[in-house]
């Protein structure tokens, strides 16, 4: 029975450094929030070297009507992606977008939408979200990813020569100069001209091979073959993970991109094999929900965070942090690939099921032949992390008390008739589906990549529980989201979750909190965990919204249509200049 205690004041700690960090950065990104149209097209200039594009006056009115929180740096996505198509001629790029499979199109303020069957969901979500943005949009085709997998990657030498070409191109021309409205496609849609022919790399390529020509040449990734042999565990850290701070992510962007971190080659379901592949160099304009830093994608808000799915949405966003339960949770399909009895061992939601399982650690911290190695990860020694919860329990015992993650499917390829999985059977076992609500009364919710990027994670933000984020896919949203600020980011081996867990949760010996009668453990920084936590549902309530959502897609069409016009380059938004 837990005992009524009250703890020792915790010593400093490497996460409260990097909580105090970010929280100073992120008040540092807020306070160049603009409240006038004057004000915003001003950094607007400032931080893109070019006039805001046509219809921004336009755009800053919905913004504001929809209490758009407006933050030149929330948008810093939309320019990374369009800024390789500056160096395309914007003929070939109306041409391309045209001739796409999938397609939602724009004519004087009305919406279509061209596909290659009758109903698909993300193409009718995305449709919606233009069709209520038709009467501001210019005339605009936008092709569409309806494929789990992000689908460009141009070599990065092409790249690095694009985005010269944009930066060579912006320039504060006279206002006298600017041409402020953009360009019919009428011309167009009367004579499309023949299709461009596009190359395919599919399935039968690896796909380490097709994502590496877009990592940097002396990059660590670049010139590494695809890993030859998949049994085992995949190649794990001894010690801290490279770039991170004392074994925890500093830095976001790196600790997300393959280029820079080479096992990932072996450790992630997308390069080792992924469901489906259809990926080409060139650079065709195709929007969608989620890349890798390589790809070349345009990024949108995914359908399914449109969509009022149940799978990926949630009306109950969870009780009060003191009433939830002292518990990690999390459940889901074995998905993130083909997952074999050849290379299973290396895909990352099986490897972190696995580290977060009690009885599996237990297992591997009692292995006779080589202690703490496990089927698919191998365990570091204590001291790296300085656990203080093995200082009372071995780390399997210590997970048991409150971790609670489970497959609800062992997704077999190829498949079976039911959940399970005959070479995966041994290692897990079946649970239960969850609906969000019910993991919500839970306080930690780790998030995992699948076939891509994470459907759940939008609704996970907005809950008052406390997510743990791993990833290498980028969303539309990474601009606005701090790391230990809105959420806990995790490296993508999983090494740092037990210190993650050591630090929020404690060292498994509970005591009960006198006035409350909560339930907590020795060593905890509880009260740390509920700020992140409650940090990110109000954020998330301010600038994730369907409004926000919106505001963003309003704005990247508007660029994007500048990006298709003959006249690009002397396009703009003047309105707030004197003469």
């Amino acid at each position: 029975m837990p005992n009524s205690y009250k703890p020792p004041k915790p010593k400093a700690h490497p996460i409260d450094y990097l909580v105090k960090k970010a929280e100073a950065g992120f008040k540092k990104t807020l306070a160049k929030e603009t409240k006038e149209l004057s004000a915003a097209a001003k950094a607007y200039r400032k931080r893109r070297g070019r006039h805001p594009p046509p219809g921004f006056d336009k755009w800053f009115e919905y913004t504001t009507g929809s209490e758009g929180i407006i933050v030149e740096d929330f948008f810093d996505q939309i320019y990374h992606d369009l800024a390789p198509f500056w160096g395309v001629d914007p003929q070939r790029i109306r041409r391309l977008a045209h001739h796409f499979d999938h397609v939602v199109s724009v004519r004087n303020g009305t919406t279509t939408v061209k596909t290659d069957m009758g109903v698909r969901e993300w193409v009718e979500n995305w449709t919606n979200m233009v069709s209520v943005l038709e009467e501001w949009l210019p005339d605009v085709d936008v092709p569409l990813n309806v494929m789990d997998e992000s689908r460009v990657i141009v070599p990065w030498e092409d790249i690095d020569k694009a985005v010269r070409a944009e930066r060579n191109s912006s320039r504060i021309l006279p206002k006298k100069d600017v041409v402020t409205e953009s360009s019919s496609l009428s011309g167009l849609d009367a004579n499309p001209g023949e299709a461009v022919q596009v190359e395919w790399h599919g399935p039968k390529e690896s796909m380490w091979d097709i994502a590496r020509v877009g990592c940097a040449p002396k990059s660590p990734s670049r010139d590494k073959e695809p890993a030859a042999d998949l049994s085992g565990p995949p190649p794990m850290p001894s010690g801290f993970p490279k770039h991170s701070w004392q074994g925890y992510v500093q830095n976001w962007t790196i600790a997300k991109d393959p280029c820079l971190n080479p096992d990932l080659r072996e450790s992630h379901g997308t390069f080792i094999e992924p469901l489906s592949t259809a990926t080409t160099h060139e650079m065709l304009p195709i929007f969608g929900g989620s890349k890798l830093p390589m790809n070349n994608d345009i990024l949108i808000p995914p359908a399914m965070y449109w969509s009022q799915n149940p799978m990926f949405h949630a009306d109950d966003h969870g009780p009060e942090w003191e009433k939830k339960e002292l518990k990690l949770i999390w459940r889901g399909g074995a998905s993130g690939g083909r997952n074999k009895k050849e290379n299973w061992t290396r895909f990352q939601r099986h490897r972190f099921l696995s580290m977060v399982n009690g009885t599996a650690v237990q297992a591997a911290e009692r292995n006779p032949e080589a202690a703490g190695r496990g089927p698919n990860f191998v365990l570091q020694s204590y001291k790296t992390y300085h656990l203080t919860s093995t200082q009372y329990m071995d780390l399997g015992s210590w997970l048991d008390k409150f971790s609670d993650a489970g497959f609800v499917h062992l997704s077999c390829f190829p498949s079976t008739d039911g959940p399970n999985c005959p070479y995966t059977d041994p290692y897990y076992e079946i649970k239960s589906n969850l609906k969000l609500g019910e993991q919500y009364k839970s306080k930690f919710l780790p998030d995992i990549d699948g076939n891509s990027f994470s459907g759940r994670y939008l609704s996970f933000l907005r809950s008052t529980s406390l997510p743990i984020k791993a990833t290498i896919y980028s969303e539309w949203h990474d601009s606005r989201l701090a790391p230990w600020v809105h959420f806990v980011p995790m490296d993508n081996s999983f090494v740092d979750i037990y210190g993650i867990l050591d630090y929020f949760i404690g060292t498994g010996r509970e005591y009960k909190v006198p006035k409350t009668g909560e339930i907590l453990m020795e060593g905890s920084h509880d009260a740390a965990a509920k700020k992140i936590a409650l940090a990110g549902k109000q954020w998330a309530e301010l600038v994730l919204r369907p409004e926000d959502m919106l505001i963003y897609m309003m704005r990247l069409l508007m660029e994007w249509a500048r990006v298709c016009d003959d006249q690009r380059e002397k396009m703009g938004f003047v309105g707030d200049l004197k003469n």
